[in-house]
């Protein structure tokens, strides 16, 4: 599977500016970044790599009822470079069991 991560990096800088332009963000917050399965998806493999590198999963669903991969980064530096680095490393790790991103976001 081959994955634009330039243009995922840029999209994901452009959307978390485009975030900080509008409202004021808290230094730290946890970062949750979304997968979903293709059809060829291990989700227990996906779940255990990504756990082993640092990541919270669960399989949920979104509100109209479709399921993804939510891995979760508690407590970081809510900065468009750190969602990134997350972003990248789960990325590799998700896609590699069968799962492409689908965005992220953030709590504090």
């Amino acid at each position: 599977m081959s994955h634009d991560f330039d243009a995922q990096r840029a999209e994901t800088y452009a959307v978390f500016e485009g975030i900080q332009a509008e409202v004021d963000l808290p230094d730290i917050a946890d970062i949750d970044y979304a997968f979903v399965a293709q059809n060829d998806a291990d989700w227990d493999a996906a779940e255990a790599a990504l756990t082993e590198a640092g990541f919270e999963c669960e399989p949920v669903e979104d509100e109209d009822g479709r399921p993804y991969l939510a891995a979760c980064l508690p407590d970081q530096p809510l900065t468009a470079m750190a969602i990134w680095l997350g972003e990248e490393a789960a990325t590799q790790r998700a896609m590699v069991h069968g799962f492409l991103p689908d965005g992220w976001g953030f709590s504090a």
